[in-house]
């Protein structure tokens, strides 16, 4: 597969582009000032007779950076736009980049994030100078440990006020140099523009990244008054880029078919290898291998094929340490997945007698999760390695039976007109796989905390990139507002599953009436942070306050635009949810549940203890620590 990016002279950055200055314009923009200052047009003729050179260049930066990037594939750039970026918001909305407006730049990451891994398209985020950066900070952690390929453009001081305390001054006399504008673990590539020779350079090393498999965060910083500076025709690169995805060695094929064939194996399958669904398939059924998934990578192996056995990690099934205890694999062929703690927990039960055949396309993730496990390690593309085994691998004579494995657990909770208040999480799970997932195309998200361990321990999907979660940042907030930016890629219905605590902290109801984005929220609404108030019980830890007081979501989301609905009653959820597929505008469903009813969190509080986390209570409570007189 190749992409080609034409070069010198090329369509995506030439004066014809734009079109010249009307001849009759009352007023007339300076093109290099950081202020707008107009003049009557008479006296601009004779006082900058070059604005009416037909020689004389008619780019701004701005503008040749916002064609850049449209060359580059992007169709959405989500943010907050402020003064010192105005040049270059006024060029992007002027592209034919559509350009979304939000109200805080943590959303606008996050709907970013979740834009392109529902159109496999870079999306960009912008943001104006200081708070504007620091605001979008944890939206683009989250890009780079999902794994999701974003640009992120923003406004700096320019030069000459560097150190003269600015308004929102961005420089290195504010904010630190190191890892925020070079790169390094938030950016893989990081640069300020200072000059418009460098953007031939800048527009090589994005195409050439852009093009590589697994995710990729940029940053390239502008500062205001370079925006408006105005640049000849660019000599653009000619880059004829021809993605190759990363094979395996044939020594590598055989060793994993060797290793393989030793005996009965296992295939734990990660969201790295949500490209390889029909693949992995076809080596399940040929080779009777029970399969595993990790929370993110529910669906890309069905959830209702014999073979599944269940999901590991956070809010996962019994039925796997079942398997595992009960007819271990010889091996374990892990895909696409680094079992981190969120999959894994770490779990020593997880690892067979011979350990792993793991394959990523990040050499160094194989062996992290377990040091001391046996682990033959391949880097390569899980399609491609795949492709390749089941070209290899003979009929597999130690076949497990299918019939004997355990499956994951459906606890069926049937309505009770006797407790019908209020919702029950799990009657609230069935009803959204009843009328979500099996009654509709749209794809569902689930907010981190209990709202996670609920619906990926409940839900039940058979296509791949239909659920998303995110478990690496874990943050708060990430599906409310990410839900904007899978709706619009997909021109569909998205589904968020939140809690009132997130939605609460970071939302963008507003954003999505403004843009008619089709929008869904479901809140657990249980007046706590759950997941914090239920571990802490578990874990024996008394004293803290996890509660907040109640909160009428209804009110306020009909407050901002959009149509919502309170749910109190079981009886009533499926209705609710019916009416909100139904809909064409944004619409929030708030559902008061029974904030009793224990989520499906035991792995996480075991792993939590695990790692020292225990009762403060002490067992002299009459002894104090003294603390020297100051």
């Amino acid at each position: 597969m190749s992409k080609n990016y034409t070069g010198s002279k090329s369509p995506i950055v030439t004066t014809e582009t734009y079109k010249e200055l009307p001849p009759k314009s009352k007023y007339v923009e300076y093109p290099s000032d950081d202020s707008h200052q107009f003049e009557d047009l008479e006296k601009s003729r004779e006082t900058q007779p070059f604005l009416y050179d037909e020689t004389a260049p008619k780019l701004s930066v701005a503008n040749a950076i916002a064609q850049m990037l449209a060359t580059l594939g992007v169709n959405y750039a989500f943010g907050v736009a402020g003064g010192a970026m105005a040049s270059l918001w006024g060029a992007l909305s002027n592209s034919n980049i559509q350009v979304l407006n939000f109200r805080h730049e943590a959303g606008a990451a996050f709907a970013a994030v979740e834009a392109y891994f529902a159109s496999d398209r870079p999306t960009v985020v912008f943001t104006t100078a200081g708070p504007g950066i620091t605001n979008a900070l944890t939206g683009l952690f989250a890009a780079r440990g999902e794994g999701a390929k974003i640009i992120l453009l923003s406004a700096c001081t320019s030069a000459p006020q560097r150190g003269r305390w600015a308004i929102q001054e961005t420089s290195s006399h504010t904010l630190p140099s190191g890892g925020m504008f070079t790169s390094g673990a938030l950016f893989n590539y990081a640069v300020t523009l200072e000059s418009a020779a460098q953007l031939p350079q800048i527009f090589r090393k994005l195409a050439l990244a852009l093009a590589q498999p697994g995710g990729f965060v940029a940053h390239l910083s502008i500062p205001t008054g370079v925006q408006t500076s105005l640049v000849d025709d660019i000599a653009w690169p000619q880059l004829d880029i021809a993605y190759s995805p990363i094979a395996p060695n044939k020594e590598a094929i055989a060793k994993s078919v060797e290793l393989l064939s030793a005996g009965p194996f296992a295939i734990w399958v990660g969201f790295g290898a949500r490209a390889a669904a029909e693949e992995i398939r076809q080596l399940a059924e040929k080779t009777g291998a029970p399969v595993i998934c990790s929370p993110r990578a529910k669906g890309i192996f069905p959830e209702d094929h014999p073979q599944f056995v269940g999901v590991s990690g956070l809010g996962g099934h019994a039925s796997v340490f079942t398997y595992m205890q009960q007819q271990p694999p010889l091996r374990t062929l892990v895909l696409g997945t680094r079992l981190g703690e969120p999959t894994s927990f770490w779990s020593p039960a997880m690892v067979p007698p011979r350990g792993f055949v793991h394959v990523d396309i990040d050499p160094e993730v194989p062996g992290v999760a377990y040091p001391s496990a046996e682990t033959f390690s391949v880097r390569a593309d899980i399609k491609t390695y795949l492709q390749e085994l089941l070209q290899q691998l003979p009929d597999v004579v130690h076949r497990p039976q299918i019939s004997s494995l355990p499956h994951a657990e459906r606890e069926e909770v049937a309505l009770d007109l006797d407790i019908d208040y209020p919702v029950r999480p799990e009657v609230l799970m069935a009803a959204i796989q009843k009328i979500i997932v099996e009654g509709s195309d749209a794809i569902v998200m689930a907010e981190c905390g209990n709202s996670f361990t609920w619906s990926t321990h409940y839900l039940r999907f058979n296509q791949a990139n239909r659920y998303r979660v995110s478990t690496g940042v874990g943050a708060m907030g990430h599906a409310v507002t990410g839900v904007l930016g899978a709706a619009q890629a997909q021109n569909r219905k998205a589904v968020a599953i939140v809690g009132d605590g997130a939605m609460l902290m970071n939302n963008e109801i507003s954003t999505a009436v403004k843009y008619k984005i089709p929008a869904i929220w479901i809140v657990l609404n249980d007046a706590r942070y759950n997941m914090c108030h239920q571990g802490m019980k578990v874990l024996g830890l008394k004293g803290a306050d996890a509660t907040m007081p109640v909160t009428n979501f209804t009110m306020i989301a009909r407050g901002m635009g959009a149509e919502a609905i309170a749910v109190v009653r079981e009886t009533d959820i499926e209705a609710a949810l019916e009416q909100a597929i139904a809909s064409t505008v944004p619409f929030l469903i708030d559902v008061v549940i029974d904030p009793d009813r224990l989520a499906p969190s035991g792995g996480r509080n075991k792993s939590l203890a695990a790692q020292g986390v225990k009762s403060n209570q002490a067992k002299n409570p009459a002894k104090s620590v003294s603390f020297p007189s100051v």
